[in-house]
């Protein structure tokens, strides 16, 4: 009997799931150094780093994923016996559940803030990914607005500290109290009746989102009847009569030559809705407050454009635009945009505790952010490598180990070349892949003469370009020094390359 022939089972894609990606040195470290640098900022407003855990119970994440109409929706989630399970979506929602669980051992107010990647089970696409990292800082336990004006000037240092220029970004205020006041005045919120007008409500809030998409007639159109867009596709309107739309147009429209004048149109618009008028009183204390602290409209503004995520909080709202220019995929200008959100969210701790608790905070998107900085030329594209030590010898191994042991313990970054050795020039390769800055070479020759060879990889790369015969002979790229002297010879030569940058 022919036994039939077993197929070999197919070797798995080397390829990370759709939406993931892998980040190598260069990214690792400066994404390292950026949140280095927002940390410093957050320490000195007295915050607290807090780690929690990446996993989270689906039921303590709750019903909250912003900018997704379907909520639940966007979680990569799995059951465990009688619990499911998920990765968090934001940091957010984990530390409602952590203040809940240990706020009698906290501090209240308490203010915190996480770095850390989370995970959205969303459709990937260009610069969109399922895994991204995202830096928060919150006050859980606060009412006050000079907790919000707080939020709003550490964001500004904090974005001057990673290396954005005033001027290359706004941070913009707006407030959700506002806006119910404007739809209760277009009559489309009854106070007594919340869930009266939910679908309306739904359908103007997600119309203002598209605005800076759609344009303001666009949202016109969905306001009223609907809009068909240009592929014939047909989105229903809210059916708003025209007196109402204008009112909630109005409220896009507000944004004055000052904050004062700001402030004037928003109270006119909301004249006689209590909830609207708190949230222009709101407003003005946070003006009043950063401006104070001698942050101006340079910095931070009242716009009420600012409608991301109105759907998720509960009072006032900001949003981070950088506003310098790029070219998108087709060569044309655009503005940046977006690189941080947050505003208050008062109703999220209370469905652990069935007590109201006042919170606000913000986060800033990282990868985001530094997209921008790289655009901006404030990191660079190719950290410097280690030393490396070549092989002349297998047999002086380590004779090569004691080398870099002895430049790790002044602090220099090295290693020995572990490829096969036989080959000078693949090291001298292996040196340039690495980035790195030196090469220490030592043969026999230069053991019995107790010296070593130290060769500058990036003043050799620009001769090599550029120099001419009398220029190489001038500036030699390799030096000879005592094997005693290497450390310093070593630290000599990075310190000259620092400086000729």
């Amino acid at each position: 009997m022919i036994m039939a022939k077993q197929k070999k089972a197919p070797k798995p894609k080397a390829l990370p799931p759709k939406g993931f990606r892998d980040y190598f040195g260069a990214d690792v470290s400066e994404r390292a150094e950026m949140l280095r640098r927002i940390a410093d900022v957050y320490h000195l407003y007295g915050f607290e780093q807090l780690e929690s855990s990446a996993l989270e119970t689906v039921e303590a994440l709750g019903k909250f994923l912003p900018d997704v109409d379907r909520p639940n929706e966007g979680v990569f989630a799995w059951q465990e016996d009688d619990d499911w399970l998920a990765l968090r979506y934001d940091l957010t929602a984990p530390l409602a559940r952590v203040y809940a669980q240990h706020r009698n051992e906290l501090p209240s107010p308490y203010r915190r803030f996480a770095m850390g990647p989370v995970w959205r089970n969303e459709k990937p696409g260009p610069g969109r990914f399922r895994q991204f990292y995202q830096c928060d800082a919150d006050t859980v336990g606060s009412a006050s607005m000079a907790a919000d004006a707080e939020i709003c000037t550490m964001l500004s240092d904090t974005l001057e500290k990673v290396g954005i220029a005033r001027g290359d970004y706004i941070i913009r205020v707006n407030n959700r109290k506002v806006l119910n006041g404007v739809m209760e005045v277009a009559g489309i919120l009854d106070p007594s009746d919340p869930e009266k007008f939910t679908d309306e409500r739904g359908i103007v809030l997600r119309a203002i989102d598209k605005l800076d998409r759609l344009g303001l007639e666009g949202v016109r159109a969905l306001l009223g009847a609907g809009r068909k867009d240009d592929s014939g596709d047909f989105t229903q309107g809210a059916g708003l009569a025209a007196a109402q739309a204008e009112v909630v147009m109005g409220f896009m429209q507000a944004l004055g030559a000052t904050p004062a004048d700001t402030l004037s149109n928003l109270r006119r618009l909301v004249t006689g809705s209590a909830i609207g008028e708190a949230g222009v009183d709101e407003l003005q204390q946070i003006s009043e407050l950063v401006t104070t602290q001698g942050y101006g409209a340079d910095r931070i503004v009242l716009d009420p454009s600012v409608v991301r995520g109105l759907g998720y909080y509960t009072g006032p709202v900001y949003e981070a635009e950088l506003t310098f220019e790029i070219k998108d995929e087709k060569g044309r200008p655009r503005q940046f945009g977006s690189v941080a959100g947050g505003g208050r969210y008062d109703d999220l701790v209370k469905r652990f505790t069935g007590q109201e608790v006042p919170a606000t905070g913000v986060s800033i998107g990282v990868d985001r952010l530094l997209a921008a900085l790289r655009m901006k030329g404030q990191l660079q594209s190719a950290q410097s490598g280690p030393v490396v030590i070549t092989v002349m010898d297998r047999a002086r191994m380590g004779d090569y180990q004691a080398m870099a042991t002895q430049l790790r313990a002044a602090g220099i970054r090295a290693e020995v070349y572990l490829g096969n050795p036989k080959n000078f020039g693949n090291q001298l390769k292996y040196a340039d892949n690495r980035n790195s800055p030196i090469a220490i070479i030592e043969g026999g020759d230069e053991q019995a003469a107790g010296i070593v060879q130290i060769k500058d990889l990036i003043l050799g790369a620009q001769l090599a370009k550029e120099a001419s015969l009398e220029e190489w002979k001038a500036r030699p790229s390799q030096i000879e020094a005592p094997r005693a002297q290497l450390v310093e010879k070593v630290r000599e030569m990075l310190a000259a390359q620092g400086a000729a940058q």
